[in-house]
C-alpha cells in the first residue's frame, strides 16, 4: 500500500501544475459573409492576468475544421504539459475553421479562390479582431503560424508572403505544391476542385525557386520548420522543400521520422513545434 500511495504522489507531482482551457468563438466576416467559428487555447490564468499574450495560430489540414486539433490531436493535453514543464512559454493559440468534411460542397483552404477570399479574412478580419479581444501582444516577434497537410501549407505560404507577420514557421506534413495532382479532387469544377487548384497557384516550392535575393532576405528573418513522416505521401515535398532553402541560403530545419499522414504523428509533432514556436518568440 505505501508502495502504491508513493507512486500516486509521484504521479500527482510529476502531472502540470496549470492547465488551460479552450473557448469557441465566432468573427463576423464580411469578406466571407459568414460567421466564422474558431477555438481558442487561453492559458492557465489568462482571466485575471492582465497580461498580453504570444499568439500561436494552429490550421487544421483539408477536409477537417476548427475542433479538429482540439478533438482528434488532443492538444490541450500538450500545450498544458509543456507549459507546466516550462518547454512552452504562456500562449494563446487560435485555431480558425477553413473548411470542412464535405470538400466537393464546401471550402476549404487558406488562399483567395473564386467565391472565397481567405488570405483577406485571415489577416484583414482574424489577426485584428481575436488580438484585441484576447489581449495577443500582436507583433512578428511574438507571433507563429503552425499547421498540418493544407493547414502545414498555408502556414509555409503565409510566412513567404507575409515574412513581417510571423517569427516562425512549423509546417506538419505540408501539401506544398499541387503540380503532380498529389490530391486528386476530380476534373469537376465543385470546390474541392478549386482547393487543389489554389495550391498549386500558391506554391510554397515554386515561391522559394523564383525568389529574388530582396525576397529571399525577408524569408530569413523566419524560423522555418519542416517535419514530415518518412511514409507520407507528401513525403518528397518536404524534402523538396529543404533542397530550396539551402540552395537560396535560407536557413530551415527538417524532420523525418517514422510515421504517415495521420494524427499519432501530427499529436507528436505539436510536441516539437510548440517548444520550437516559444524559443523564438522575442527574437
Amino acid at each position: 500500500m505505501k508502495k502504491l500511495a508513493f507512486a500516486a504522489l509521484l504521479l500527482l507531482l510529476c502531472l502540470p501544475s496549470s492547465a488551460g482551457r479552450i473557448v469557441t468563438d465566432t468573427v463576423k466576416s464580411k469578406v466571407l459573409e459568414s460567421d466564422v467559428p474558431l477555438n481558442v487555447y487561453l492559458p492557465d490564468g489568462f482571466d485575471n492576468s492582465g497580461r498580453s499574450y504570444p499568439v500561436i495560430y494552429l490550421l487544421h489540414g483539408f477536409s477537417d475544421d476548427y475542433r479538429a486539433w482540439r478533438d482528434k490531436g488532443q492538444m490541450q493535453t500538450v500545450v498544458d504539459e509543456l507549459i507546466g514543464t516550462g518547454e512552452c512559454v504562456p500562449v494563446v493559440i487560435v485555431m480558425p475553421n477553413a473548411g470542412g468534411p464535405d470538400t466537393r460542397n464546401t471550402w476549404n483552404g487558406y488562399f483567395n479562390m473564386p467565391g472565397w477570399s481567405y488570405e483577406d479574412f485571415f489577416f484583414g478580419e482574424l489577426m485584428p479582431k481575436v488580438e484585441e479581444k484576447y489581449r495577443a501582444i500582436g507583433d512578428k516577434e511574438h507571433r507563429a503560424v503552425m499547421g498540418l497537410s493544407m493547414g502545414g501549407g498555408g502556414s509555409t505560404v503565409y510566412c513567404q508572403r507575409h515574412p513581417d507577420k510571423f517569427s516562425s514557421c512549423y509546417a506538419m506534413s505540408a501539401w506544398l505544391d499541387n503540380e503532380k495532382r498529389e490530391v486528386r479532387p476530380g476534373e469537376n469544377p465543385d470546390k474541392s476542385f478549386f482547393t487543389s487548384q489554389a495550391v498549386n497557384v500558391h506554391s510554397a516550392l515554386r515561391f522559394v525557386e523564383q525568389a529574388d535575393d530582396a525576397t529571399k532576405e525577408k524569408l530569413r528573418t523566419v524560423k522555418w520548420f519542416f517535419d514530415c513522416g518518412d511514409d507520407d505521401f507528401l513525403f518528397d515535398q518536404s524534402i523538396r522543400m529543404h533542397q530550396l532553402m539551402r540552395s537560396a541560403r535560407i536557413h530551415d530545419e527538417l524532420r523525418v521520422r517514422n510515421g504517415v499522414h495521420n494524427w499519432e504523428y501530427w499529436h507528436t509533432a505539436l510536441r516539437m513545434a510548440l517548444p520550437f514556436a516559444s524559443r523564438n518568440f522575442g527574437k
